[in-house]
């Protein structure tokens, strides 16, 4: 389901109160990372992807990801082993090699500056969100966050985004959403929040538009040089 929010509508619509953003591929530069170690956690229980393959999944969960490339007969038995096998890998050789984009922190200051506040919503898991947050100097600026630990399902489907609008206590005709992949628009328009998306997690802007993003940035600077003319400041 996509939700299209036209130009009048948004004009019309006053700022929101809340900001809910993705941290991978949004704030913190670890798209290509997560691939990577997706890719070998495949190979290692003898299934070959292509981290082509992989990267356009990235943005979901585990539980969306490996419908994608394992057999429903091999679900059951692989999904809990190779996620473990992915995450512990995620941890000891990629995590120390994310990085934050330039200015995430200064973005979301001039957000707060501007009274709305800020959740994070991401397909992440709580241990590796407190890291995120460290990496991208946002822990004094988010309210809260939900994850994959919060939600029954991972984007696309809109637990997460749910999920955190319940812990700010706020509706969605309230909220505005952040992120940098398809599933992040098709996830947040199913609950008619509109998103703005950044290229900087290497989905292309058309990809973002058709996806129902109603503005899309390179990264998290763009969007701080055109924030008084951007859907924020509506």
């Amino acid at each position: 389901m996509r939700v299209r929010f036209c130009s009048l509508q948004l004009r019309g619509r006053m700022m929101a109160e809340v900001l809910l953003s993705d941290i991978d591929g949004t704030l913190v530069d670890s798209n290509c990372l997560h691939a990577d170690a997706w890719r070998r956690s495949f190979e290692q229980f003898g299934i070959q992807v292509r981290i082509d393959e992989v990267w356009t999944q990235i943005g979901k969960g585990g539980d969306q990801l490996l419908p994608v490339f394992l057999r429903e007969a091999d679900r059951e038995r692989l999904e809990k082993p190779l996620t473990e096998f992915k995450d512990e890998l995620f941890r000891r050789e990629y995590l120390h090699r994310v990085v934050a984009f330039p200015m995430a922190r200064e973005l979301f200051m001039r957000v707060k500056e501007s009274g709305t506040r800020i959740a994070l919503a991401t397909s992440s898991g709580k241990a590796d969100l407190a890291v995120y947050k460290k990496i991208a100097r946002i822990e004094d600026l988010v309210e809260e966050a939900s994850s994959s630990d919060d939600a029954e399902s991972s984007k696309p489907d809109p637990d997460i985004f749910a999920a955190a609008l319940s812990m700010v206590q706020m509706r969605s005709d309230q909220a505005i959403a952040l992120g940098d992949t398809p599933y992040d628009a098709e996830a947040a328009g199913k609950l008619g929040i509109p998103v703005i998306g950044l290229t900087c997690g290497g989905w292309k802007r058309d990809d973002l538009k058709d996806a129902g993003c109603i503005e899309v940035y390179m990264n998290p600077e763009a969007l701080l040089r055109e924030f008084r003319h951007s859907a924020l400041a509506r």
